[in-house]
């Protein structure tokens, strides 16, 4: 699913127009992108939340030489899933019905 796709069911699901939709969603997107720019965290219950860690300076290896390189240490933003997004990505099979004897 891209953008506009998401913009198509949010207005088909809030029954509003698509450029009402499509001003909700960015919004949304520019309040969770800047709350993650000031090193705050966005959690939404039984989704997940967006986080920032910092990754430490190490040394790595260049694929093509072998030789050794250092990366220099950043700010990565993280996705940690909530319980019902897991959920919904692993249903639950129906258990298989054995044999009787």
């Amino acid at each position: 699913m891209n953008k506009t796709e998401l913009i198509d069911i949010v207005a088909e699901k809030a029954g509003t127009s698509k450029v009402t939709a499509g001003d909700v969603v960015s919004a949304a997107i520019d309040a969770i992108t800047e709350a993650v720019a000031k090193g705050d965290s966005v959690q939404f219950i039984g989704f997940g939340t967006f986080s920032v860690q910092q990754r430490e300076a190490r040394t790595g290896r260049n694929p093509q030489t072998g030789k050794e390189m250092k990366i220099e240490a950043k700010k990565v933003v993280r996705f940690k899933a909530g319980a019902k997004l897991t959920a919904a990505a692993n249903p639950v099979k129906p258990a298989a019905k054995g044999k009787k004897k």
